[in-house]
């Protein structure tokens, strides 16, 4: 039998997580991204909105390597199974590799915002809105 943990990363920061929905009696985990908070440049604004989202979910939140810290809690756990949500973003895909060098990964659907199979810019919000307004508000 599997015995799971939860990775919550940034492009599902919301209580109705699948995974955490699918799993709500199970430790999960935030990582903040050191490699990515310097590459995208994330304002203290931006980390300020982020933190508080993670005050609303049942998570542990630690910093460093994204994979290497969700193996650790894992195995601080005894679990062999990481469950998450999905994630448009080319490094997500890295990660869970990483991950899957080590354990089982889960990877949940979730529900899409809007119908758009294009590029959007993910760096900000705005850019992203940009797009996505066209779509939601037809």
């Amino acid at each position: 039998m599997n015995q799971p943990i939860i990775w919550v990363h940034g492009d599902c920061l919301s209580p109705y997580n699948p995974a955490l929905k699918a799993y709500p009696d199970v430790p999960a985990i935030w990582v903040w991204d050191d490699v990515l908070i310097a590459e995208w440049q994330l304002s203290l604004k931006r980390l300020t909105f982020i933190y508080e989202c993670l005050l609303e979910l049942p998570v542990t939140i630690r910093r460093g390597d994204v994979a290497t810290e969700v193996v650790a809690f894992a195995q601080e756990h005894n679990a062999n199974l990481v469950v998450t949500a999905e994630s448009p973003s080319p490094r997500f895909d890295a990660i869970c590799d990483e991950i899957e060098n080590s354990m089982s990964l889960e990877v949940l659907a979730i529900e899409p915002f809007l119908d758009y199979d294009g590029y959007i810019d993910l760096k900000r919000f705005s850019r992203y809105w940009k797009v996505a307004q066209k779509y939601v508000f037809r």
